[in-house]
Parts: C-alpha cells; structure tokens; sequence
C-alpha cells in the first residue's frame, strides 16, 4: 500500500506507529487499495484523517497527564492563579482551525475529483441504478439495439450487478418511492438514490472479483434486507453477460 500524501506522517513516529504494518506502510485501516479508482483518491485521505486523529489524541493525552504527574500538590500553599495566557489562547484557537481547514481541503479536491463527469463519449457503460422498497433494479444501457437490459432483484433473492475490469461506468441513480442509499463499502463510494432527482456517479472497478453492496440509509421495515453483489469480471464476460440478457428479455417478450 502506498503512503499517505500527507507530509507531516515522517515526524511524528509515535502516532504513525500505531496505524502502520510491520513494513512501515500505513494501514488501509480497513479498506484495500487498487480496487476502484474511488479508492486511488479516497484511500490517502481515509489513512491521512486517522492519523490527524490520532496525532490530536497523543498530544491531548499528554496535555491531560503533563499535571497530573508533573503539578501534584506539594504542600499546603494556595497555587498561583493566573488570569490569562494570550499566547495559549491564540494556539488552542488557531491549531484546531489550521487541522481543520487542512482536512477540509483535502475532503474538497478529493470529493470534486470523485463526483467529476465525464463526455459521454469518455464514458465506456451506463447504467441506470433504482432503489425500491426493498431491493435493487440495475438497468444496463448498452445493450445495443435492444435499447436496455434490465435486473430486479428481490429481498430474498438480491440482484448482481455487473461490471466489467478497467472500464469508466456511469451510473444514473434514482428512487420510486424512499430515500435509498446506494453503497459499495470496498470501492469507497456511495450516493444517495433520491425520489424525483437524478444523481451520477462515474468510476471504474479495477480488480477482479466479488464485493457486497447494500443500502445504508434507513429506509422503512425491510432495510436490512437491500442486498446487492457487485462483481467485476473481464470486458469480454461483461458483454457476454449483457447479450444473454438481452436474449432473456427477447425470448419473455417473444
């Protein structure tokens, strides 16, 4: 895993310490790299606010314990009372200002980065995203003539959705009743799926395999039960996987 690009990681070896492997890479804290191009950019940014948190949390546990070891009470004199401190005062209101404009910067660029879309003719696949009460409907555009092929899961038997290695997909979300929440916790992404409004998201998936989508936002008596899989195969069995649903749709309609 590579660093995180955040320049203040070297010199401070005690809070990096905890969130490092024994290789001294820092720690995907959870999440893999190279498995979407959302986690190229979310991935540092994850590592880096841990590590931010982390740094603040050595340095207060060392504000709390620097008295209670270092000005116990030694006799019976009534301590010295001072009235203020400007210059501490402007450190603990300038500090916590600077980490978190420094955060916030980072969030931004990362987050326009993430959410930009691209000229259609740079886009590889659409797919149209329904949330309902209480699964998933994945619409595949690019079915050629046949205009669409369509998926439609159900709570008992939750949908898949395809997509193919190291191709730019977008995806057109929406919602026919509730407010749902389209997430894939291994890519790092999630987008709101919103009654009467259309939202896009657009990435790639870049390693082969099987991961677990849900919906994560509360959405009525069924919500643990939106359930989706994602799985990433080669361009090749992508097409394939379209053209036979095509030939699904073709032979109910037939």
């Amino acid at each position: 895993m590579r660093q995180a690009h955040f320049k203040f990681i070297s010199t401070l070896p005690a809070a990096t310490f905890l969130l490092t492997s024994c290789s001294g890479e820092v720690s995907g804290l959870g999440f893999e790299e190279g498995v979407s191009s959302v986690n190229d950019q979310s991935l540092s940014l994850w590592q880096g606010a841990w590590i931010s948190a982390a740094v603040v949390g050595v340095f207060t546990l060392i504000l709390i314990l620097w008295p209670v070891f270092f000005h116990r009470k030694k006799d019976e004199n009534f301590p010295k009372q001072t009235q203020y401190n400007i210059p501490v005062e402007i450190a603990y209101t300038v500090i916590p200002f600077i980490i978190v404009a420094v955060l916030f910067y980072f969030t931004a660029q990362r987050e326009s980065r993430i959410l930009k879309i691209s000229p259609d003719n740079q886009v590889s696949h659409f797919i149209d995203v329904v949330g309902f009460q209480w699964s998933w409907q994945f619409k595949y555009k690019d079915a050629g003539d046949y205009k669409s092929a369509t998926v439609t899961g159900t709570p008992a038997q939750p949908p898949t959705l395809y997509l193919p290695l190291g191709e730019n997909v977008r995806f057109t979300l929406t919602a026919n009743d509730v407010v749902h929440g389209f997430w894939i916790p291994a890519f790092m992404i999630q987008m709101q799926n919103l009654p009467g409004v259309t939202n896009q998201l657009e990435f790639s998936a870049t390693k082969l395999g099987t991961f677990p989508g849900r919906c994560n936002i509360l959405c009525g008596r069924n919500h643990s039960q939106m359930l989706f899989n994602v799985k990433v195969v080669t361009p090749a069995e992508y097409e394939s996987y379209i053209q036979s649903l095509v030939a699904e749709e073709k032979a109910v309609i037939s």
